[in-house]
């Protein structure tokens, strides 16, 4: 039996021995015994032999659809290193349409997008090799990458529907390689997480699981928490993957290189705060899993460290029997001059962080209170020699007596003592602030003639608290 391959690779052949019988006035047969994959097996044969170099050179003026069905006969032919003539030239004219916009759509539609996506229909019945040389070829002519994505998501929805789980695996592979070519902003974070749950369930390579995370990681600011929370395997324990969002953000880090614009950082550690407190609940998460989620983010990716203190407060509370040295690692990532007085309040009285933590918050809180001291003391300073002398001299008494006091406070040798100097201090400063917006409300009333008695000195003038 003749291979089929072997007869295309000699169409000279051919044309030699039967070259010399079409000048016959009959009609010319020839029968083939055993031919492999029989009359479609021939015609593969005798398009090889068809499409001689003459032939294509016409090629440019054949239609839309011979196009088609020249590509079609050729998907057979692919791995035969003797097709690429007659493929590339078939691939160079569809690309080249496409492109250009030269024919015409079949459809009459009035719909923009359909009249540019028409050639989706067209494409489907290609196989996924074809259709990646025709994606590349595209990519290289510029041809608006938006349109390609959704061809793609467009081809695989429509060949899952007879696809085998191999056809299946080859497809998501290609589909994953094709969109890395692609300019980010040509598909959304949805697309792509709907793309990840569809190759969970199938056994793809890790290299192509690993260029799908980079995608999704390089598009993690745009992403919602119902995206993040993606079941973990059941031999792992614990319910969300948190493997995957530890492997996402870091993902983030890499595609933005060295530089990653401080808006989006904000929104991904938001992001990451939310999903945090989703976990926490979790009883099966480990301490040391919870803790590479707190401190996967710099400090100074959060403006505030509410939600990450609220988040760890509900992990302390389902795990209750930790040590001291794991509560330590996981409040490591907490800073306390982000955290809000009334988050500072509840974190001295919880019995669930460590004690430690507690004096740190009470020796920031005596920190925050002697630089707030210091600066409404020098605001009255530079206002007691002019405009309101009797008024300043009233409130630098009473923050005399403030800072008596305040100087009083020393680090307390108890830990059930915090509490009351805590509260003694959001007192003062309380007191302090009252201070100041009475001082603004007068500073406001000033006439500019007083104003100006100031002379120079007036653009020395603090700026008052906002």
């Amino acid at each position: 039996m003749v291979d089929k391959r072997t007869l295309a690779s000699f169409p000279g052949s051919f044309k030699k021995l039967f070259g010399y019988l079409m000048d016959e006035t009959k009609d010319l047969k020839v029968l083939f015994h055993d031919f492999e994959d029989g009359a479609e097996g021939f015609e593969l044969v005798a398009a090889r032999f068809c499409y001689n170099k003459k032939s294509l050179d016409c090629i440019s003026f054949w239609t839309w659809s011979e196009l088609l069905v020249a590509l079609k006969e050729c998907q057979d032919l692919l791995s035969a290193s003797d097709s690429s003539l007659i493929l590339e030239k078939i691939l160079d004219c569809v690309v080249t349409r496409l492109a250009s916009l030269v024919v015409a759509s079949p459809c009459t539609c009035s719909s923009e997008n359909t009249r540019i996506s028409w050639w989706f229909e067209d494409l489907l019945v290609l196989k996924i090799d074809l259709i990646d040389k025709v994606i590349r070829m595209s990519i290289s002519r510029n041809i608006d990458h938006a349109m390609i994505s959704k061809f793609l998501l467009c081809y695989q929805r429509s060949r899952f529907l007879t696809a085998t789980p191999t056809e299946k695996c080859k497809i998501m592979e290609v589909m994953i390689n094709l969109l890395s070519l692609l300019d980010r902003s040509s598909f959304s974070c949805k697309l792509l997480f709907g793309i990840f749950r569809v190759v969970s369930s199938l056994k793809i390579s890790s290299h192509h699981k690993s260029i799908l995370e980079n995608l999704i990681g390089s598009q993690l600011d745009r992403a919602t928490i119902d995206f993040l929370l993606v079941p973990s395997s059941r031999r792992k324990g614990y319910v969300y993957d948190v493997n995957l969002v530890l492997r996402l953000v870091k993902a983030f880090y890499i595609e933005g290189r060295c530089f990653v614009l401080a808006s989006r950082l904000r929104k991904v550690a938001s992001l990451v705060d939310s999903y945090l407190v989703e976990v926490a609940a979790d009883c099966h998460l480990s301490p040391s899993k919870f803790a590479a989620l707190v401190l996967v983010l710099p400090d100074d990716a959060r403006e505030s460290h509410d939600r990450l203190f609220q988040a760890i407060d509900i992990y302390l509370e389902v795990h209750g029997g930790l040590c001291e040295a794991k509560k330590m690692k996981i409040c490591s990532a907490l800073n306390y001059a982000k955290l809000s007085t009334d988050a500072l309040k509840h974190l001295a009285r919880n019995p669930k962080f460590p004690s430690r933590i507690a004096i740190q918050v009470f020796i920031n809180q005596q920190s925050k209170l002697e630089n707030l001291f210091e600066d409404k003391t020098h605001l009255v300073d530079t206002f007691s020699s002019s405009v309101f002398a009797e008024e300043s001299i009233d409130e630098k008494v009473s923050s005399d007596q403030v800072l008596v006091y305040a100087k009083r406070i020393n680090l307390p040798n108890k830990a059930e003592h915090l509490d009351v100097q805590l509260q003694a201090m959001q007192c003062t400063i309380t007191e302090l602030e009252k201070y100041c917006g009475i001082m603004q409300t007068q500073i406001g009333n000033i006439p500019r003639t007083r104003l100006s008695s100031l002379g120079n000195n007036a653009r020395f003038l603090p700026k008052l608290c906002s």
